[in-house]
């Protein structure tokens, strides 16, 4: 892939991996000690694997493009799909740019848990202020506050909610794509070149 410019052979990928990550978002499930209203999916990882496979670029391309998809089914006056387009770009970019410097184990290992850990720490502030704020219009501050207390009394606002909860939530939902990606990869990255070789 060039340096300066995306190929056509890139965007095939990324046209490709964006159009899982957009059917992963229909997969999502409540996990044990979280509010119900949060869910996890792993629509994350495509754009990791596309970081990998054509440069963070491509991961970045990846993550807008299926918000963008997103936004026909938003809930969320796009604020949701802006937040996680936010964090996954976030989530990919380290992990594409030290990947890309020297492509070994250890510099994808690096990269995305730098990348899990700004996503993690993002997504505190991003919550805070754009996120939850949008989410009071539908459900009252109070009540989101009082569906964390359910699950653990000791926290007292919804700053503290998104740093005890929310935080490592985030750090493990991009750890788990982190896990996938590398068990995966090895045996995905030539069918990923052969389809962008493709004419």
């Amino acid at each position: 892939m060039s340096k300066s410019k995306i190929s056509t052979n890139t965007m095939t990928v990324v046209a490709m991996l964006s159009a899982i990550a957009f059917i992963l978002q229909f997969f999502e499930f409540g996990v044990p000690f979280m509010p119900s209203f949060i869910k996890l999916d792993l629509s994350d990882l495509p754009a990791l694997i596309g970081a990998f496979a054509v440069g963070p670029i491509g991961g970045v391309l990846i993550a807008l493009i299926k918000n963008v998809f997103h936004l026909a089914l938003t809930s969320s006056a796009g604020v949701g799909e802006l937040s996680n387009f936010i964090l996954n770009a976030i989530f990919v970019l380290p992990a594409g740019i030290i990947y890309q410097k020297k492509k070994t184990k250890q510099n994808a290992l690096l990269g995305s848990i730098l990348g899990a850990v700004l996503m993690a720490a993002l997504s505190v502030v991003t919550n805070y202020f754009v996120v939850y704020p949008v989410y009071y219009n539908f459900m009252p501050k109070e009540a989101i506050l009082a569906a964390y207390q359910l699950i653990f009394p000791g926290v007292h606002n919804i700053l503290e909610c998104l740093i005890v909860f929310n935080l490592p939530f985030t750090f493990m939902k991009a750890m788990i794509s982190v896990i996938i990606t590398f068990l995966i990869y090895k045996h995905i990255s030539p069918i990923l070149k052969k389809i962008g070789t493709r004419q």
